[in-house]
């Protein structure tokens, strides 16, 4: 079979549910089990997490709550560009509904959620929404890229990464513009003011993740340098691309281990930093989740409602 072939036939496999999800559950299992034998060979690196300061989870939390607001500025404003708008209450419920749906729904549900929302109960353009979200993440690569390379890597292959990627970026983002086959029904704007603000806000948010790395890595191993914080914190934000297990468990360990040679964090380094961020964050979800339904956004986002309007318009 040739190549060609053979790639068309495994992206066909792959897009069917049962498959994916048995990938998802594999890649799970594996990485549970990796993590597993690391420490039973490895059984200081587990007497030094037990170490951990408390105030390490409290930092994380912390910084994953200004994730949570971030995220929800970068919501408004891409809904802005699409010419809409959202309260700020409703875009914080929709913005932690989606984080959490995110994490425990199957294969990153969470901006499929957010999207279907979207169109059903405030009838945004599904188009316009997909082009203004490219366009964050068009952003938020280009950022990733830099700080990848350029925390320890020479001036050119941090230049000729940003070129890459943001080239790649511009052209699936012009591909997907030019595929609009009613371009007149778009309500598509990209003002200056609100190009100018994505990039600040989308810079924002791969600096809290800078940020929240650093404190993880250095909780595990206090000569670990801003620099590192930076390339590794790159390297984990570009698993996020090809992730279909929640929050890119064991997709965004394997991203870690092949870059290293960029990062310089040992393989150790990165389990035990991986272990601390998914407890924190599991119970940064838990917080949410307990937020989300006191003010039971579920009701008052009319997710049920939303998801079965949406399931009616695609069966006519």
């Amino acid at each position: 079979m040739a190549p060609k072939k053979l790639l068309k036939t495994a992206r066909a496999t792959i897009k069917r549910p049962l498959p994916r999800q048995l990938l998802v559950i594999f890649i799970l299992l594996l990485t549970t089990l990796l993590f597993i034998h690391f420490f039973a060979q490895h059984h200081d690196y587990l007497h030094k997490l037990r170490q951990v300061s408390p105030w390490t989870i409290v930092w994380v939390l912390l910084l994953n709550g200004l994730m949570v607001a971030v995220l929800a500025c970068i919501t408004e404003i891409t809904l802005r560009i699409c010419g809409k708008h959202l309260e700020i209450k409703e875009n914080f419920m929709l913005t932690a509904y989606s984080s959490i749906a995110n994490f425990f729904g199957p294969l990153q549900s969470g901006p499929g959620v957010r999207a279907i929302y979207l169109k059903t109960k405030h009838h945004v353009r599904l188009r316009d929404y997909t082009l203004a979200s490219l366009l964050a993440l068009g952003l938020f690569a280009f950022y990733s890229a830099l700080f990848l390379f350029i925390g320890t890597r020479p001036w050119w292959q941090t230049t000729g990464a940003l070129v890459l990627v943001g080239g790649f970026s511009w052209l699936v983002i012009r591909l997907f513009k030019k595929r609009d086959k009613k371009p007149a029904e778009s309500q598509f704007n990209l003002r200056p003011q609100l190009l100018a603000a994505l990039m600040v806000f989308t810079l924002v948010q791969v600096i809290i993740t800078i940020g929240w790395y650093f404190v993880e890595l250095r909780a595990v191993n206090p000569g670990i340098h801003l620099s590192q914080a930076m390339s590794y914190a790159g390297a984990a934000n570009f698993s996020l691309f090809v992730s279909i297990t929640p929050d890119a468990i064991g997709i965004r360990e394997a991203f870690l281990v092949f870059s290293q040679h960029i990062h310089h964090v040992s393989t150790a380094n990165i389990v035990s930093a991986n272990l601390i961020d998914r407890a924190a964050y599991v119970l940064f979800l838990g917080l949410l989740f307990i937020v989300v339904l006191s003010l039971h956004a579920k009701d008052k986002l009319q997710i049920t409602k939303v998801r079965q309007a949406a399931a009616a318009k695609s069966e006519r």
